[in-house]
């Protein structure tokens, strides 16, 4: 994958407050973003779920694998993570099953989810390097808030559905791209965010190879240039397919991938077990010269405290 860095500075207003999606940089257009988060009905909802359980494909449970270094807590609960971030969307529908109890839904679990930006960057940590060859995280033009773009929750509804409005994650050395996510229990909204409870699951949610390529030749994705890590070279993958957290993707317009992507999965968890976060990986090996496991340079590690990196 080959880009062009991007040579001119952009002054960034930073927002105070959390915006809603705003006119997207880079290309993408508005329509784009309506048509991809198109709601579909609560019929469909179910009439997915059924099917999920018919084939039996849910009786798996997930793979559990690290939270990974740029975690943080308090997320808001709410469906459009963009805050405005430029990137192709994606409307991503997760369902939250019973994998003990038959595959039936659990409705009012919390699913968070969080994942970097166009070029690589984290709400949080819009320091740490990436990798390759990226403008600064700052350049985007975006008036997103610095803590808490890309992240969120949603309340899974009667069938265990919940939706997120966001754009297709790009990548950091050496991690294909992928997106972070935990499943919550017993909690409650409180704030804005969601306290208490058990965390479930933790996994991470991954793109086809085929499709991931395609979208990183496009702006603003293009800028950032380097290596792309495979699924098969990726040290979390599990190569399990869906219950490795592969996601079932559909073009919105075939002939035109800007327009964006919806991506679908059943997240098949234990709601009597808990998850710390610490689980492994595997699948794979990083590319040669990739340092293991670890973030990106100037990245705080997972044990820093809260008050120095806001961290968790």
């Amino acid at each position: 994958m080959t880009g062009n860095h991007r040579n001119s500075s952009i002054t960034r207003r930073r927002a105070l407050a959390v915006t809603g999606g705003t006119v997207a940089a880079g290309g993408i257009a508005v329509a784009g973003y309506q048509s991809a988060f198109a709601d579909t009905t609560d019929t469909a909802e179910a009439t997915a779920t059924a099917s999920a359980t018919s084939t039996g494909a849910c009786m798996t449970l997930m793979s559990s694998v690290t939270e990974g270094p740029y975690y943080l807590d308090g997320a808001l609960v709410r469906k459009d993570i963009t805050e405005g971030k430029s990137g192709v969307p994606l409307t991503l529908r997760l369902t939250v099953v019973d994998a003990t109890d038959g595959c039936t839904p659990v409705k009012g679990a919390a699913v968070e989810i969080w994942h970097c930006d166009a070029w690589g960057y984290y709400s949080g940590y819009t320091t740490a390097n990436p990798g390759g060859s990226a403008p600064a995280e700052s350049e985007d033009g975006s008036t997103a808030n610095d803590n808490t773009y890309l992240r969120g929750y949603q309340i899974a509804n009667a069938n265990g559905v919940v939706k997120f409005e966001t754009i297709f994650p790009g990548w950091y050395t050496p991690r294909t791209c992928h997106i972070h996510v935990k499943v919550h229990t017993g909690g409650e909204k409180e704030d804005g965010t969601y306290e208490g409870g058990t965390v479930n699951y933790t996994g991470q949610l991954f793109f086809d190879d085929t499709i991931a390529e395609e979208i990183f030749a496009l702006e603003p994705y293009s800028q950032h240039s380097g290596s792309y890590t495979t699924l098969d070279d990726d040290m979390v993958y599990g190569g399990g397919g869906d219950s490795s957290g592969l996601l079932t993707l559909k073009a919105v317009h075939k002939a035109d991938p800007s327009k964006g992507y919806k991506g679908s999965l059943s997240l098949a968890i234990d709601p009597d077990a808990e998850n710390t976060g610490a689980g492994g990986g595997g699948g794979g090996t990083p590319p040669s010269g990739a340092p293991s496991g670890e973030p990106p340079s100037g990245a705080p590690s997972e044990s820093a405290s809260p008050s120095a990196s806001a961290s968790s």
